[in-house]
């Protein structure tokens, strides 16, 4: 396409546009952190209202969550947020980080998400190359971006977003995008069963269950993204850090044990790793293992 075309061929262009929509989708991204869990726990518990047959009078009710209303507004004193309080990180820099009706303090979370999404999505095409390729890896980093958060604060990987990640891997790899289809189907698979046979080996011996589901189709979308070749790296990079910082926790932070740490964002985190310096990293694999 000419754009995008033209964008490729003038860096300044291209990167200022990056820099510019990510920015947006971070903003975006935020409305997906807080609004998709609550969409998740009004579904399961009208799920469980219907399956349990509560009279209507019995059932709550509440106004529906979706990701585009009701409209966000300021939760100590309900003002309704307006365009120009909304744009990404200068409304927060305007505002002192403070609601403009109230004075209460925001978060500072909103602005550090707009802006990382905006940073990884830049060194994303820079390391990677401007051209096709590295505008579908920005849908990978945005949604990785969106579960490590959710994943935090809920220890949830919700299903809406980890399983078309998987398609859209196997779809674009049809074509030969990042990898061959084959390495991309048995990538899904093999990222699947690796961490589904962890978790019940793991219950089968403690009685425990040591992992959520969610884990299993993460490692899976990002084997349908990387290919089979890298789901090592990614589980060795995930499981060293997340044990490095399960342990620092335990030590320094009097974190209990019987406390879950969720290991998505490992995951995410390990998977970009592989998405920006894959063939670096698969032949630094290759050869400690003498191939």
């Amino acid at each position: 396409m000419l754009f995008f075309d033209t964008l490729f061929a003038t860096p300044w262009l291209l990167f200022t546009a990056i820099a510019l929509s990510s920015l947006c989708i971070g903003s975006f991204l935020n409305v997906v952190i807080l609004r998709l869990p609550k969409m998740m726990e009004q579904q399961w518990r009208c799920q469980c209202e219907e399956f349990l047959q509560f009279p209507d009078g019995q059932r709550k009710k509440e106004e529906p969550v979706t990701l585009s209303s009701p409209a966000s507004t300021c939760p100590s004193c309900g003002h309704r947020i307006r365009a120009w309080e909304n744009i990404p990180v200068i409304s927060y820099l305007i505002l002192r980080g403070r609601c403009a009706s109230c004075k209460t303090g925001i978060s500072p979370r909103y602005p550090v998400i707009e802006a990382v999404t905006a940073l990884l999505s830049v060194v994303t095409v820079v390391v990677i190359g401007p051209g096709y390729e590295a505008l579908w890896a920005l849908l990978l980093v945005w949604t990785l971006i969106g579960l490590t958060v959710i994943d935090f604060d809920t220890q949830l990987l919700p299903d809406s977003m980890t399983l078309p990640l998987m398609w859209l891997g196997l779809i674009l790899n049809y074509y030969h995008t990042f990898t061959d289809f084959s390495s991309a189907f048995w990538g899904a698979i093999a990222g699947y069963l690796s961490l589904w046979s962890v978790y019940w080996l793991f219950k089968l011996a403690t009685g425990k269950e040591g992992m959520g589901h969610g884990d299993f189709k993460l490692l899976a979308a990002l084997g349908a993204w990387l290919g089979w070749q890298l789901l090592p790296a990614v589980i060795l990079l995930s499981s060293v850090v997340g044990a490095m910082v399960g342990i620092s926790l335990i030590v320094f932070r009097k974190h209990g044990r019987e406390i879950p740490i969720p290991f998505g964002p490992y995951l995410a985190a390990a998977g970009l790793l592989c998405l920006w310096f894959g063939a670096e990293i698969q032949a630094a694999w290759y050869n400690y293992l003498g191939l």
